[in-house]
């Protein structure tokens, strides 16, 4: 925690503002190249589930979103942009439930002060009608923007019930890449793991493997995902993948019990699991930086 408070002060001192999560990507050119770029950071909340009932795993339930936000309102300077990687509601069968689940998610996230906050779904929120209720409210489940150099890229692999990006999402990616240098700043976002963290829990993109294949030309991409309610680390080659802790409940490293259940809440220890992550991203260094930051009951 100390660590993020003195980035926070040095970028503020230095006029730069933003705490970044740092995505490994490689100094860029000198000139007006350099200028168009600055160090910066964002905030990304995964795995919010919404509607979510359950007092052995999180007798706070509606209170641990408000409390992620106001932290979040609370950071100085503020992040340049927040992201929620996927499974904003807790899912469910009717459909009438699941859209009044999204209006007071979105509701919620409302009450965000940062300016730009961009969102994708989670399997809880779109596998159902194949993301009809989630695009009513919050549209397209697949993306790319850029933003100070960096090139973003939301990537849906949720919404088709079986795990898969699919063929006409994986050439609109194609597309998007032929636009970018190889030495371009990549950015991705899913909910799922693209690569096979733990098939057998679900942990893991059917075709995953043919978005990492378009992506590998590709010299500085990092993955930053949701969907298994922990920090976990993994390098494919020379891409980096990070997953977020959720905000709802934690759940059991990978195979480590034979079923996949929320971890209990600990009453000694309450939040517990729970946390966000601040993404610094600075344009003279090639080193990531995460900075894992818990809820609190505060």
């Amino acid at each position: 925690m100390q660590n993020a408070i003195d980035r926070r002060l040095f970028l503020k001192l230095a006029g730069l503002g933003g705490v970044v999560l740092v995505t490994g990507c490689a100094m860029p050119g000198m000139g007006g190249e350099m200028a168009a770029q600055s160090d910066f950071y964002f905030v990304q909340l995964s795995d919010t589930h919404w509607g979510f009932k359950g007092p052995a795993v999180n007798p706070d339930a509606t209170g641990t979103l408000p409390k992620a936000i106001a932290a979040v309102n609370a950071l100085n300077p503020p992040p340049d942009f927040v992201v929620f990687t996927g499974d904003l509601t807790h899912i469910s069968e009717d459909p009438a439930v699941r859209r009044e689940r999204l209006t007071q998610f979105k509701q919620m996230a409302s009450t965000i002060t940062v300016p730009v906050v961009h969102y994708m779904p989670g399997e809880h929120d779109a596998s159902l009608d194949n993301g009809a209720a989630y695009q009513e409210f919050f549209g397209a489940t697949h993306y790319a923007f850029d933003h100070k150099g960096v090139h973003f890229i939301v990537i849906d692999n949720v919404s088709d019930a079986h795990a898969r990006i699919g063929a006409d999402q994986l050439a609109w990616l194609q597309a998007d890449l032929a636009g970018q240098p190889k030495d371009a700043r990549i950015v991705v976002f899913t909910h799922r793991p693209l690569f096979d963290l733990y098939p057998r829990w679900d942990w893991a993109t059917a075709d995953g493997d043919q978005a990492l294949a378009l992506l590998m030309p590709y010299q500085n991409v990092t993955v930053f995902y949701g969907h298994i309610h922990q920090e976990h680390h993994h390098m494919t080659d020379h891409i980096a993948h990070h997953a977020a802790h959720g905000l709802m409940f934690a759940l059991p490293a990978p195979g480590s019990q034979p079923q996949r259940t929320p971890v209990l809440w600990d009453v000694t220890a309450p939040y517990r699991g729970l946390g966000y992550r601040e993404v610094t991203e600075r344009v003279t260094t090639s080193t990531p930086a995460l900075t894992e930051l818990p809820v609190t009951g505060a």
